[in-house]
């Protein structure tokens, strides 16, 4: 009887991987912060695709580690850099049945961490920012992602990207938007898994996570200035941000399930104070009930493989 009136469904295909590919490594590093995930290397991102299709997933999101950095991120649009040889490789082993993604974003690249080009005075300058993002989305796009995800929440960033795929002949190559992106404390174990340079905060251009009415006004933005998908970062923190989004805009909403959000579950289990499973079922179900189709999660593997046994 529960099953035959459950309200909200979940399937593999709703899911996202979330994948960090390490310049330099010998193979796969395990990050501290996050038990069970790990930083791969180009020789292991093959078997990761290969996996994330036999699960059945929607998608991959690749992030890239680099070896060096400098001010304005070059590495994010050198052919030869890390995401973008992570793309190329990606696509190589994808048999066509997963989406490939990539983070479009400054901030694993630049010497201080932050996600856009910084002023003379230490300010994040938007409008020089929008430049190297379309010359990142150009790159990706040539390596082969079928979705670049603006996740550095500058303003006019999908209008910007948007028409530099266009003139780059790119048009089919979909612009994800993490259009109510946060300034939170649970990012904190992603900085140990992307080795963030950064000192101090993002605050300046992610959101105050006391405005929910903002989160829908970024999402409108997003939607005219042309983004196919648009997202809520984090998800369970900001439920009330995600409901209203997918109820206002007629795009696809995704949702990610951050790192921190991950490894809080992972040390409660680790200690026996909640059930493991159950928690992490709980806590993917809320996202999807909440209104993402999309769902960015570290556990997409695990969660597949459950959905499937579970008929």
């Amino acid at each position: 009887m529960r099953a035959l009136t459950r309200e909200t469904h979940l399937h593999p295909r709703d899911l996202v991987l979330p994948v960090f590919v390490r310049e330099g490594a010998g193979g796969a590093l395990p990050i501290r912060s996050m038990p069970g995930v790990v930083q791969h290397t180009l020789d292991t991102l093959p078997d990761v695709v290969a996996t994330v299709e036999a699960a059945g997933l929607g998608g991959i999101m690749l992030f890239g580690v680099p070896e060096h950095r400098d001010a304005t991120g070059s590495g994010a649009t050198d052919p030869d850099g890390i995401l973008n040889r992570a793309i190329a490789v990606a696509v190589t082993a994808s048999t066509g049945n997963t989406v490939v993604m990539a983070d479009l974003c400054l901030d694993e690249f630049t010497d201080h961490g932050h996600c856009g080009v910084l002023t003379s005075d230490g300010g994040v300058d938007n409008d020089s920012t929008l430049v190297r993002y379309e010359e990142m989305a150009i790159a990706q796009a040539r390596a082969g992602a079928a979705v670049v995800g603006l996740s550095g929440m500058m303003d006019g960033q999908v209008r910007a990207v948007r028409a530099a795929l266009d003139d780059a002949g790119f048009t089919d190559t979909a612009i994800l938007a993490y259009s109510a992106k946060y300034a939170s404390a649970f990012y904190g174990p992603f900085r140990d898994a992307v080795e963030s340079t950064l000192d101090g905060d993002r605050r300046t251009y992610q959101m105050d996570y006391a405005n929910r009415v903002e989160g829908s006004r970024e999402a409108d933005l997003d939607v005219l200035e042309g983004a196919d998908i648009v997202m809520v970062k984090p998800a369970m923190s900001y439920l009330d941000v995600l409901a209203d989004v997918a109820d206002r805009v007629d795009v696809p909403v995704a949702a990610y399930q951050v790192s921190g959000e991950y490894a809080m579950i992972e040390a409660a289990a680790a200690h026996g104070w909640i059930n493991r499973n159950a928690a992490i079922m709980e806590s993917v179900h809320s996202i999807r009930r909440a209104g993402a189709t999309i769902i960015f999660t570290y556990w997409a593997l695990e969660v597949a493989t459950w959905l499937k046994d579970n008929g």
